[in-house]
């Protein structure tokens, strides 16, 4: 899917590689949070998602200005037990795929239509099924 192809309105969810190429402003995540903005789509990531880009090249001002476009979900309780039933209808372990079963659960939560740019579509698809479209940044 491309960005001309998207349904206004809804919801656009950034993984953990979603937000490393906004800091890094690539030109394809940045057509789709133009896009976003301009099909009045929010933009959230999870909370979770923030430890998960997290390491010591990134930098931070970048990061923050990022962050100060896009919605941050928290990980309440509540969110990570319906993450917890992600996992298990998905058959996956929580050990590797913690943090993008916290990401599908907040995407799920979202008002639709939902989209997840990430680098791990296999995964968010098993994980989200055929509620969200999945598409590989």
């Amino acid at each position: 899917m491309s960005p001309q192809q998207t349904t206004p309105g809804g919801t656009l969810v950034l993984d953990c590689e979603g937000l490393a190429k906004a800091v890094l402003q690539d030109r394809d995540l940045n057509e789709w949070l133009a896009l976003a903005r301009a099909q009045d789509r929010r933009v959230i990531t999870s909370a979770a998602t923030l430890v998960e880009v997290a390491h010591p090249r990134l930098k931070l001002p970048a990061l923050e200005w990022v962050l100060s476009r896009v919605v941050v979900e928290p990980v309440t309780d509540s969110l990570a037990r319906r993450a917890t039933k992600l996992l298990t209808r998905g058959g996956l372990h929580g050990h590797k795929h913690a943090i993008d079963a916290m990401l599908a659960a907040t995407a799920l939560a979202a008002p639709g239509p939902v989209m997840i740019l990430t680098s791990d579509p296999d995964d968010l698809r098993a994980l989200c099924g055929d509620r969200a479209a999945v598409i590989k940044v």
